[in-house]
């Protein structure tokens, strides 16, 4: 230092994070690692490297749905099946498995069809159709209606 300068009154600023010359320093980031790298921001739910608490719990199982496919149709009876039976008689699921109408005695029965009918009946179906109920009725017979109890 010559005569004619003065010493500096204030310190001169450390530049930091410039590299590793003069006081590059670690620019208030620690030491090495993964938050002192450019570039970095913490993900949501990210957890160090650690599993996450959400992948950590079970799946949810949710519902699971019906397609239309996987609804059972019921079998369909016709007005011309009673006529089969003896007047007089009692027609549900049971008899109409018996005589083949029917898959299973548990399957769903609709009764469809309109015109007349000879002898009275009474029917115990699932299903009726207006034209097939008047039909039944108007033989002096009466339909029955089975309940479909849910399985919940």
């Amino acid at each position: 230092m010559s005569i004619f300068q003065l010493p500096s009154i204030t310190k001169k600023k450390n530049r930091l994070g410039r590299g590793h010359g003069r006081n590059g320093g670690k620019s208030g980031r620690g030491q090495k690692g993964q938050k002192s790298r450019a570039g970095y921001s913490a993900k949501k739910g990210f957890e160090g490297g650690q599993t996450p608490l959400y992948m950590r719990f079970p799946k949810g199982r949710g519902v699971k749905q019906i397609t239309p496919s996987q609804i059972k149709k019921p079998a369909v009876i016709t007005l011309g099946v009673l006529r089969g039976f003896e007047a007089g008689s009692i027609v549900g699921p049971g008899q109409l498995h018996k005589r083949g109408y029917v898959q299973k005695k548990t399957d769903r029965v609709k009764l469809i069809g309109a015109g007349a009918l000879e002898g009275a009946y009474t029917v115990r179906v699932h299903a009726c159709t207006p034209g097939a109920k008047a039909a039944v009725e108007k033989s002096g017979g009466k339909v029955e209606l089975i309940e479909i109890k849910n399985r919940d």
